[in-house]
């Protein structure tokens, strides 16, 4: 069956609902970091609660991701995107109205599943629903839009946290309906007719046990130390991966085939991943608490503090990747973690005193000129490693990794730099916390460009696999490239 063309009235309503769709996932991945020392305050929540109302939403999300396009190409990428869409809806309402700490922390974990349902199947309908023609630039457009929407998300975020926290969950539920009409009305359903029969959902548990088990346990380990307790769930979560990986390994339908990680700039890829954005994660979740509570920045102030990030990402994140594929990913993702890394020491300025002019704002430039330089050779690695048949399973598992990455940082690194109990609201303590994990974090960016050096080499590329540098700006924001196709 032909496909929408790019310019017609049938492509402009699919992107946007597909563009607004994967925008309220994005959205709530961060905007949420400024609502924390309001959320805080009205609760009475301490730093470990804090964390959770983060991990939460990023577990359920990381966890059950390549679930939910595995349940597109099964059972309908429409179906599917509008089942996220509504649970989200659903979820954010019930964070919006949530009493306490403990109900806000389950209904950020229920918004993470609706977010998993949905985040697969946005650029999944994009791939099936436009001619293969006009698919590339359709992709593209979802890519800049979605930018756009980064960028807009920490400022609407902090204009609502300064009227209402609680605004930031409920802004969701027109936004939703909106998609939930516009997709039902005018996206076609489409589904994966060589899609494997059954679905690794045994996969899937083990990956959501291992995680959570070993998220909870490092979280216990920074506040309370090593105890019996903290140590057996970070036991318990291992072992669950590990049986996750022997799952994988044996499926006839798994999550992740053993096939991707054949190429070695694959693993590598996913490893440098896994630093990277678990550096972003943690730095995001703390930088904005700086801000408001130890150099006096309001919500609206600490929200759009990183758009000289943003706008880099916006502006140049496509001629990164051209940069990338003359030259090949080797040094772009080895000097660009550099220059992130200097980015992060600039920040270690901020502090009672700072100015956005002069402390925050040259290490966000800094900070975004390192990222662009990474993300679009990172995608390009990740994708042209992969055989051409599991491209989107590829990007999967990608998006998964830098996921997985900011939920452990942001179990760990703050224990580790002794930000606790009260300390968000506490300018001292928080402060001195705060540069611990900032210089933590570069060193995990160090550590990633090494490993690029070392093992990262020019992919053989797939003449019959979509250009990525249609792609390239996907990862604006906290996220990779989200999936091509959720084919395998």
């Amino acid at each position: 069956m032909t496909g929408v063309n790019m310019g017609t009235a049938a492509a402009r309503w699919v992107l946007l609902a597909t563009v607004l769709g994967s925008g309220l996932v994005m959205i709530d991945g961060t905007v949420v970091n400024v609502a924390l020392p309001h959320i805080g305050a009205d609760l009475g929540a301490d730093f470990a609660g804090l964390q959770w109302i983060v991990n939460a939403y990023t577990l359920t999300l990381a966890s059950l991701i390549l679930l939910g396009g595995s349940l597109g190409d099964h059972f309908g990428r429409r179906r599917v995107f509008l089942v996220g869409v509504v649970w989200f809806a659903v979820a954010s309402a019930a964070c919006g109205f949530a009493p306490t700490t403990e109900v806000l922390i389950a209904a950020r974990a229920l918004q993470g599943v609706g977010g998993a349902l949905l985040t697969p199947g946005s650029l999944a309908l994009i791939s099936a629903s436009f001619d293969a023609r006009d698919r590339g630039a359709a992709i593209g457009a979802w890519s800049g839009l979605g930018g756009i929407a980064a960028a807009i998300g920490p400022f609407l975020g902090g204009f609502l946290v300064e009227w209402n926290w609680r605004a930031v969950f409920l802004i969701n539920l027109p936004l939703a309906l909106l998609v939930i009409v516009v997709a039902w009305r005018h996206v076609p359903e489409s589904r994966d007719p060589a899609a494997p029969k059954g679905l690794d959902v045994t996969g899937a548990a083990l990956a959501a046990v291992g995680l959570g088990a070993l998220t909870y346990g490092l979280t216990g380990l920074g506040e309370r130390g090593l105890t019996p307790t903290a140590l057996g769930f970070v036991a318990a979560g291992a072992l669950a991966l590990a049986a996750f990986v022997v799952v994988e390994r044996r499926s006839g339908h798994p999550l992740v085939s053993p096939k991707l990680f054949a190429d070695r700039s694959f693993g590598v890829a996913n490893v440098i991943t896994l630093l990277i954005y678990g550096a972003l994660g943690a730095v995001f979740l703390l930088l904005v608490l700086q801000l408001q509570t130890v150099a006096g920045f309001s919500a609206l102030a600490a929200g759009t503090a990183l758009l000289p990030f943003t706008a880099v990402m916006l502006v140049f994140s496509s001629r990164a990747g051209a940069l990338a594929s003359r030259i090949g990913p080797r040094v772009p993702m080895t000097i660009g973690p550099l220059i992130t890394a200097a980015g992060l020491l600039l920040m270690t300025r901020i502090d009672a005193d700072a100015s956005w002019v002069v402390d925050v704002a040259p290490a966000a430039l800094v900070f975004g000129a390192g990222m662009v330089l990474v993300v679009a050779p990172l995608t390009a690695t990740v994708l042209d490693s992969a055989p051409a048949n599991l491209a989107g399973s590829a990007s999967g598992v990608n998006n998964a990794v830098a996921r997985a990455g900011g939920l452990l940082a942001v179990a760990v690194l703050p224990g580790v730099a002794g930000i606790g109990g009260a300390d968000y609201a506490d300018p001292v303590a928080f402060s001195a916390g705060f540069h611990i994990a900032v210089l933590i974090s570069a060193g995990l960016m160090v550590l990633a460009a090494a490993l690029a050096a070392i093992g990262i080499r020019r992919p053989t590329p797939h003449p019959e696999r979509l250009p990525v540098e249609s792609c390239t700006n996907c990862a604006i924001a906290t996220l990779p490239a989200h999936p091509v196709t959720n084919g395998r």
